[in-house]
Parts: structure tokens; C-alpha cells; sequence
């Protein structure tokens, strides 16, 4: 915590907030990390995928592509939407474990901060 004379204007222009990532930038997410594995984003549902992962973070859904990714090589096949959709099935995200953090923070930043994405 710092103290508010060192947030103050003049120290800082402005304190940002970045909330979880929207639908399409959680279809982005995915289109990153699956090109940077090697994969071909449009083989996938991204839109779906998306959908799916309502309070994800970016982290989160790059965990999600790469445990999908073990998943299929262990079963020998190749990586599918399937595959990634029961992998976010059997993810809890930080937003629902600590939802009341996440919220505090949500709370805090309204009308306090800059919203950025």
C-alpha cells in the first residue's frame, strides 16, 4: 500500500485498472497461444472457447492450451476444441476461488482509477 501523497497527480497522471479480458479478447488469448505452440487458431473454436471462459485471466486460459496440450499428446492425438473445452471444465479460476478479492478490487478501482484493457 502506498501512502496518497505518492499517488497523487503530478506523481502519477493517472492509476489504471485492468479488469479479466472480454470475449474477444479472450479469443485473442487463445489465437496468441495456440500460434505460439504451433497450432492453428482457426482449426479451434475460439468464439466457444471464449464464451467458456467468462473470468479467466490471460494466464489462466494459456495454463487451459497448455494442459490441453499434454492431454492430447498422452492420449496420442491431436489438440482439439474438445480437449480444451473439458480443460477449462476442470479449471477454477481465481475470479470464482477468490471471487470476493477479485470483486474488492472491482469496487476499489470504480471511480478511482482508469479503466484500460
Amino acid at each position: 500500500r502506498l501512502p496518497p501523497e505518492l499517488l497523487r497527480k503530478g506523481r502519477f497522471d493517472e492509476t489504471f485498472f485492468v479488469d479479466l479480458p472480454d470475449p474477444a479478447t479472450r479469443a485473442e488469448i487463445f489465437r496468441i497461444h495456440l500460434e505460439r505452440r504451433n497450432q492453428e487458431p482457426d482449426a479451434f473454436d475460439l468464439r466457444a472457447l471464449a464464451d467458456a471462459t467468462d473470468g479467466f485471466s490471460g494466464a489462466e486460459i494459456e495454463q487451459v492450451i497448455i494442459s490441453a496440450l499434454y492431454s492430447a499428446f498422452a492420449d496420442d492425438r491431436a489438440l482439439d476444441t474438445d480437449t480444451l473445452a473439458a480443460e477449462v471444465r476442470a479449471t477454477r479460476p481465481l475470479s470464482v476461488v477468490a471471487a470476493d478479492r477479485v470483486n474488492g478490487l472491482r469496487r476499489w478501482a470504480e471511480g478511482r482509477t482508469v479503466r484500460a484493457n
